[in-house]
C-alpha cells in the first residue's frame, strides 16, 4: 500500500460497467452509476491493497473475498486460459471483482513482467505445485528473495511439505481426507459428499485470514512473509473440526472420539409435513418445554429428566414419532409460524429454487441478478458481510481472458510491449506504509496490541475471538453468570469442557453484568481503550443494551463493532431463532446434502445432522472483515460497523448451484451433475464414494477428465476402456452405473490407504474416508505437526488441538494458554484497565455487577 492510499494504481475507466453493490444489473449503465461504484469501492476496508492472483481451484475464492472487501486484484492466467474456465459459472463467481491479465510464466519475458507486478503488489497468492514453481524459478522463497516486502501465500492441496505434498486433490477428495465425509450419512450406509462449494469456501476464507494476518505484520515491521496454507489442514481445522469447538448438541454425545460414524438423525431431526419438510432444534430447557406443551404434555415425557439433551436423544425413538404425527398434514409456513410463536426453533427445509424465490434473501440483498461473465446473467449471492450498512460483495463481472492485459501492460498480448507503456508502469515509487496505530510488539504476535471485547457465544463467538487471540490480540471474554455461554455446558464443575477449552484458549475472562447500568458503564469505559467489540446475539440486543456501534463510536470513533446473527438484522426472518441446522435448512444446504438414492419424502435422507456448519467458517469470514476494518482505520481514522448473517455465509458457496437453478429451474439437485448441464458448481461430475476392504470403509475417486480416466483404466488393468464410448465424459456419464461398478470391484479388494496411495501415484485424485481419531495418526498431518496438545487444569486429560492457520516463515505458532474459568481475570482487568480501587471492586462485586471466579479459582 503506498502513501496515497485513496488512489488506485489503475485508472477508474478500466473497471467494467457492472452491478452496483446490492442492486440489480440491467446491462449498460450510466457513467454516473459507474462513478458511484468507484466511490462505494473506496469506502471498503481493503481499498488500495494490491493482490496478485495466480491461483486455480478453491484458492481463487480467497482473492474473490479480498476483492469483495475492496482489494485491487489482478487475476493472472496463462495464454490458454485457466483450466477453471471449463466450468464457466463457478469460474465467474470465483473471479468476480478482479482484473484479468495474461502472462506466460513459462517464458522469461512473462516472468519478468510478473516480477514488475510483484514489486508494486502487497500480497501474492499462488497455488502452483512445487515442481512447477521450481521449473519457473518462482518458488515462494525465490519470490521472497527478490521482493522482501511482499506477502506470499502459497495455497496448495496439502501444503509444501509432507508425504502427500505432490498428491492431487479435488473438493470431494478433501472432504474425505479432511474428516467431513466420515460424519455424513447413516452409519453403515454409503457416506454422502457435502454440497459442492462448502469445502472450497473453507479453503478460500482460511487463506484470506492467513494473508491478512501476514499483511498486518508487514505493515507493522516492513518485512514480507511466506505463508504455506494447506487446503487439507484448512478442512480438518476449519470446516467443522473434530478437535475444535462443538455445538450445543455435543452435550448429548458421549465424551471421547469413537471410531464409528455417528447416527446424527436424533440431533437435529427433520420431519415430513404437508408440503415438504421442517427441522427442529431443541437445545435449551425452555425450548423443550415449549415443544412438550405443543405436543399436549404427554405424560410419558413429563419427567424433568427430559429437560436434558442426552435424555431426549436417548428417547428419540419414542419422542420423534409423536412430533412427526403432530406435524403431518400441516404446511411448512404454518409450522414455522406456530413454532416461532411458541419459542420452538424450527425452519423449513428449502430447495435451491425456493431459496431463490425467498422474500427474505431478496429484501436483504443476499441474492440479486447480475452479469457474472460477459453475456451470462444469473441470480447469485452478493457477498458475505456488510460494512457500515453497505454490502461488501460482487461489484462487477469476472474478466474475460486477458481483458485488461493491453491496458495494464501497454501491449496487446503476453509477448507485447514493456511494462513502462501501461498503467502499471506509471505507478511510480511506493510510499511509506500507513501506521496501524497499534501499540505493542509485533514479535509477540502480528495482532499484539489489539484489544477485543468478546461478547460472543457458542461456536461462532468462540471462533471469532480465538482467531484474534491466537495471533497475539488481548481478547477479553465477557460473561454474565445469569446468562452463561452455551459452551459452558459440561458434566463436570467449573464450567469447563474440551469444547470451551478449544474455543476460548489464549483469552482473558471478565465477569460483568451488562444489563445493569454500572456494568454497562464499565463496559463503555473499556471501549475507550479497545479496538473491536464482537457479539453474536439476536438482532437488536446491542441496541437494547445501549451498546450499538453508533453509541460506542461516540465514546471511541475508532471502535470496530462486529454484530452477527443467524439471518441478519433485516428481512422477514430477522426475528427467527438461529442455530446452524436451521440456517442450513433455510439456505438450501440441507436439501443439497441429502442421499439422492433415498425417496424425497424420506426424512432420514438428510445427511448434515452431525456437522456444525456454517458456524466455524462464519467466524473466519467475520475475522477477515474485522481485520480488514483495522487496516482501513489506518487511513480513515474511523472504525466500522460490521454485520454478518450466517445465512449469507451459507448461501455464498452455493452460488454456482443457485445460478444453475435460476437459469434452468430444477437443475440443482443433490448428487453428481451430468456433463454439459449448466455448470451447477458441482465440480464433482464423476466423484464417486466407493466401498473398500474392511468394516464400513470408504474412499472417494474423482475422475475429472479424459486423462484421469485413461490413468484409472491402466490401474484397473482395463486400458481398452480408454478408447471408444467411455473415452469421453458424455459416454462415461451415460454408462455411469457400469463405470462405478467397475471401479468399486477394484476398491473393494483394497484398504482405503491402499486405494489412495495407488491412485495418487498414478495421478488420479483419490482419498480415503478419514475418521476423526484417524486424523491424529494421518501421515500428512503428523509430518506437518498439524496438532498440538492442549492442557487445562479442569480437563480430565489433555486434548489434541489445531496448531496453526498456516506455516509462516517468521510468525510463530499460537501459544496454548488455557481458557479462563468464569470471571478468572475480573480483578486483574478492573485494576489495570479500569483503574478501580479494591474497595470499588468489592462494592461492585457485592452488588453482582462484577463477578469473580469461583473458589478456588483453579485447582
Amino acid at each position: 500500500m503506498d502513501g496515497t492510499l485513496t488512489a488506485s494504481i489503475w485508472p477508474a475507466s478500466i473497471w467494467p460497467a457492472a452491478t452496483s453493490i446490492g442492486a440489480t444489473s440491467t446491462g449498460a449503465r450510466p457513467v454516473t452509476d459507474q462513478v458511484a461504484d468507484q466511490v462505494a469501492a473506496r469506502t471498503l476496508p481493503l481499498w488500495g491493497v494490491r493482490v496478485l492472483d495466480l491461483t486455480e481451484g478453491a484458492a481463487q475464492s480467497c482473492a474473490r473475498y479480498l476483492a469483495d472487501l475492496g482489494a485491487e486484484v489482478l487475476r493472472i492466467e496463462p495464454p490458454g486460459g485457466s483450466p477453471g474456465r471449463a466450468e464457466p459459472v463457478a469460474f465467474a463467481l470465483r473471479n468476480a471483482g478482479k482484473l484479468g491479465l495474461v502472462l506466460d510464466l513459462d517464458d522469461e519475458t512473462g516472468r519478468e513482467r510478473l516480477h514488475e507486478l510483484a514489486s508494486m503488489a502487497d500480497i501474492l497468492l499462488d497455488s502452483s505445485g512445487e515442481a512447477t514453481a521450481r521449473a519457473r524459478g518462482l518458488t515462494p522463497e525465490e519470490l521472497s528473495t527478490r521482493h522482501p516486502r511482499l506477502v506470499i501465500v502459497s495455497i496448495t492441496a496439502f501444503g509444501r511439505s509432507g508425504p502427500y505434498r505432490d498428491f492431487t486433490a479435488t473438493e470431494p477428495v478433501l472432504a474425505a481426507l479432511g474428516g467431513v465425509l466420515a460424519r455424513s450419512g447413516l452409519p453403515g450406509a454409503r457416506p454422502v459428499l457435502p454440497p459442492a462449494g462448502l469445502v472450497d469456501q473453507t479453503v478460500g476464507v482460511h487463506a484470506a485470514w492467513a494473508a491478512l494476518v501476514a499483511y498486518v505484520r508487514r505493515l507493522r515491521t516492513g518485512a514480507g512473509e511466506l505463508a504455506d496454507v494447506s487446503a487439507h489442514e484448512a478442512v480438518v481445522h476449519g470446516f467443522d473440526p473434530g478437535f475444535g469447538t462443538q455445538g450445543s448438541a455435543a452435550a448429548g454425545r458421549p465424551e471421547g472420539f469413537p471410531r464409528d460414524r455417528p447416527d446424527a438423525s436424533a440431533f437435529y431431526p427433520v420431519f415430513p409435513c404437508a408440503d415438504g419438510h421442517v427441522r427442529i432444534c431443541l437445545l435449551a430447557r425452555r425450548q423443550w418445554r415449549a415443544m412438550f406443551a405443543w405436543l399436549g404434555e404427554p405424560a410419558e415425557f413429563a419427567d424433568p429428566s427430559y429437560d436434558t439433551i442426552p435424555a431426549r436423544f436417548a428417547a428419540a425413538d419414542r419422542l420423534h414419532p409423536l412430533i412427526g404425527a403432530l406435524f403431518a398434514g400441516v404446511r411448512r409456513d404454518e409450522l414455522v409460524a406456530e413454532g416461532t410463536r411458541r419459542g420452538v426453533p424450527i425452519a423449513a427445509v428449502l430447495t435451491p429454487g425456493e431459496v431463490l424465490a425467498a422474500d427474505h434473501f431478496a429484501e436483504t440483498g443476499t441474492l440479486f441478478d447480475a452479469e457474472i461473465a460477459e453475456g451470462l446473467r444469473a441470480r447469485v449471492p452478493s457477498g458475505y458481510v456488510s460494512v457500515d450498512g453497505v454490502r461488501a460483495g460482487l461489484r462487477h463481472r469476472a474478466p474475460n481472458l486477458g481483458e485488461h492485459t493491453e491496458l495494464l501492460l501497454g501491449g496487446a498480448a503476453p509477448g507485447g510491449a514493456a511494462l513502462d507503456g501501461g498503467a502499471l508502469g506509471q505507478a511510480g515509487e511506493r510510499g511509506p506504509e500507513p501506521d496501524l496505530g497499534i501499540p505493542g510488539d509485533p514479535a509477540d504476535g502480528p495482532l499484539a496490541g489489539l484489544r477485543v471485547l468478546d461478547l460472543g457465544v457458542i461456536v461462532f463467538g468462540a471462533e471469532l475471538g480465538r482467531l484474534f487471540a491466537d495471533q497475539g490480540a488481548d481478547v477479553i471474554k465477557i460473561e454474565n453468570n445469569a446468562f452463561p455461554d452455551g459452551l459452558r455446558q459440561t458434566r463436570r464443575g467449573g464450567g469447563m469442557n474440551a469444547s470451551f477449552a478449544w474455543g476460548q484458549r489464549n483469552k482473558r475472562g471478565l465477569g460483568l453484568d451488562l444489563r445493569s447500568e454500572p456494568g454497562a458503564a464499565l463496559f463503555r469505559e473499556l471501549v475507550r481503550h479497545a479496538d473491536i467489540v464482537a457479539a453474536n446475539f439476536k438482532p437488536g440486543t446491542l441496541e437494547s443494551l445501549g451498546l450499538s456501534h453508533a453509541q460506542l463510536a461516540e465514546i471511541n470513533p475508532r471502535i470496530i463493532v462486529s454484530d452477527s446473527s443467524a439471518f441478519g438484522s433485516r428481512g422477514p426472518w430477522s426475528g427467527r431463532m438461529g442455530y446452524g441446522p436451521l440456517v442450513r435448512s433455510s439456505c438450501g444446504v440441507s436439501a443439497l446434502w441429502r442421499d439422492p438414492t433415498r425417496a424425497e419424502t424420506d426424512s432420514q435422507a438428510y445427511c448434515d445432522g452431525s456437522t456444525v456448519y456454517p458456524d466455524h467458517i462464519a467466524g473466519h469470514v467475520t475475522a477477515v472483515a474485522a481485520l480488514a476494518a483495522v487496516i482501513r482505520r489506518a487511513r480513515s481514522g474511523r472504525g466500522a460497523a460490521l454485520e454478518t448473517a450466517q445465512a449469507d455465509v451459507a448461501v455464498m458457496p452455493l452460488g454456482p448451484a443457485l445460478a444453475a437453478a435460476s437459469l434452468a429451474p430444477g437443475s440443482a439437485a443433490p448428487g453428481t451433475a451430468a456433463p454439459g448441464t449448466v455448470d451447477g458448481g458441482a465440480g464433482n461430475i464423476f466423484a464417486a464414494v466407493l466401498p473398500c476392504a474392511g468394516d464400513d470403509e470408504w474412499c472417494v475417486v474423482d475422475v475429472r477428465g479424459d486423462e484421469h480416466w485413461a490413468r484409472l483404466t491402466t490401474v484397473l488393468g482395463r486400458p481398452e476402456l480408454a478408447v471408444g464410448e467411455l473415452a469421453t465424459a458424455g459416454g462415461r456419464w451415460t454408462r455411469w452405473a457400469e463405470v462405478e461398478e467397475l471401479i468399486s470391484r477394484w476398491t473393494a479388494q483394497r484398504t482405503p490407504a491402499q486405494v489412495t496411495a495407488t491412485l495418487q501415484e498414478a495421478g488420479v485424485p483419490a482419498g480415503a474416508m478419514v475418521r476423526l481419531p484417524e486424523e491424529l495418526t494421518d501421515p500428512q498431518l503428523v509430518a506437518r505437526q498439524s496438532f498440538r496438545t492442549l492442557e487445562h487444569p479442569l480437563l480430565s486429560r489433555p486434548v489434541p488441538a489445531n496448531a496453526r492457520i498456516a506455516r509462516f516463515s517468521t510468525i510463530a505458532d499460537p501459544p496454548l494458554r488455557p481458557a479462563p474459568v468464569p470471571g478468572e481475570h475480573t480483578w486483574e482487568i478492573c485494576r489495570t484497565l479500569l483503574g478501580l480501587t479494591e474497595d470499588e471492586i468489592d462494592r461492585l462485586a457485592e452488588a453482582g455487577v462484577l463477578q469473580p471466579p469461583p473458589e478456588p479459582a483453579l485447582t
